[in-house]
């Protein structure tokens, strides 16, 4: 098709972010067809800002009306599977805000759903449109850093203050959103961890507190240990109350490290790799020699657009997808596993145990008590990653 009609299911956040840059015309190829947005309050704004734009507050109506060919939802999380499926069924593509879902269990139903209509569908995991990511993906499986032995983050930059979580009634709540650094911030890292290491953990050891800094019912701080197969480790820390915060990625193999901080790649390789230095050193108190390997990382990432972008190619012209909506469920297993290690106080083997996670997570929702005091405030988000 030469245009892409697209219908934007919510109109929070990040729904009205995307509308904005679609109405104004950046992604080529691709035109709102229609909104679909169940908040009545929200309906004039909404009018007076897309001027001419079909605006539904009825879910039937908004996917019985012909007006798009594909849809993108930024809904509340528990919601994306249910919306994709539908979608799905009534023949259209979809392009997904992260997370893909909160149970990994309805996320392998939705995958399941997409697989069988033939349609394309994308995940908006837009770091993955990053160069530095990029690159350090192609490091990895270019075999230039050996078997790699470790993987440490810290991201902590994801500061949220009191206001953040006030501004809407599900936010940081067990029943709205179903977690809280992990399901709503740190999908985009979740999901990077994988797609750079390409394999899945052994099993993994998390701590999560619970509203420890902030007044929320969910996760705000986190630190978690993985194991892996191949006798690789990995420890993750995240929180959304420290400032300032840090985003250090380090990537350690048997034949060099790779460290991404302040938006900078460096890369050391080691002139031999260390289990034959290993082997051949007898000099006690000795190390590799490493050299530092000069690597131009431009940082034009496309972002947001970006992802959409490629989803609108991959309808008109057949173009690989940057993230398959499929994937979204390896990082999603990483968030439910630091959860329910927490719960349970123990460690969590792969694959996961999503009955026993959806269990625990029950408790939680039925126990939530949700925000009296939360205001309903669309917030800029042109600065959130």
């Amino acid at each position: 098709m030469d245009t892409v009609r697209i219908g934007i299911i919510g109109l929070g956040n990040m729904g009205t972010s995307h509308a904005s840059y679609l109405f104004q015309n950046k992604i080529e190829g691709a035109i709102i067809g229609a909104f679909l947005e169940e908040r009545s309050g929200r309906v004039a704004e909404l009018q007076r800002h897309f001027d001419g734009i079909p605006l539904f507050t009825d879910e039937d109506a908004f996917f019985h009306s012909g007006l798009f060919d594909a849809v993108l939802i930024a809904t509340p999380h528990y919601s994306h599977p249910r919306l994709a499926q539908k979608a799905f069924a009534e023949g259209y593509h979809v392009l997904c805000e992260k997370p893909a879902g909160v149970f990994t269990s309805e996320v392998r139903e939705m995958n399941e759903a997409a697989a069988k209509s033939g349609l394309v569908f994308s995940l908006m995991y837009n770091q993955r449109t990053k160069p530095i990511y990029q690159t350090l993906r192609k490091l990895i499986h270019d075999g230039e850093l050996g078997s790699i032995r470790r993987m440490n983050w810290i991201i902590t930059n994801w500061y949220r203050s009191q206001s953040y979580y006030d501004s809407s009634n599900w936010r940081a709540t067990w029943a709205g959103e179903g977690g809280g650094v992990l399901i709503n911030q740190c999908p985009h890292q979740l999901d990077l961890w994988g797609w750079l290491l390409q394999m899945e953990p052994k099993r993994l050891r998390g701590f999560c507190s619970f509203g420890k800094y902030r007044d929320i019912e969910v996760e705000d701080d986190v630190t978690a240990y993985l194991e892996y197969e191949t006798g690789a480790t990995g420890v993750f820390i995240t929180t959304t109350a420290e400032a300032p915060g840090t985003n250090r990625l380090e990537v350690t193999g048997t034949k060099g490290k790779v460290v991404i901080e302040n938006d900078e790649l460096t890369f050391w390789q080691l002139e031999t790799e260390e289990p034959a230095f290993n082997q051949s050193y007898k000099g006690g108190f000795g190390a590799p020699n490493s050299q530092l390997i000069p690597i131009e990382v431009k940082e034009d990432a496309t972002d947001h657009e970006g992802i959409t972008q490629n989803f609108v190619n991959a309808i008109r012209t057949g173009e690989p997808l940057i993230a398959p909506g499929e994937e979204g469920i390896y990082g999603l297993t990483l968030s439910n596993a630091m959860q329910l290690s927490t719960w349970i106080d123990d460690w969590v083997s792969f694959p996961l145990d999503e009955s026993l996670y959806e269990k625990e997570l029950s408790k939680r929702i039925q126990q939530s008590q949700g925000k009296n005091h939360a205001t309903e405030t669309t917030l800029d988000v042109s600065g959130s990653h």
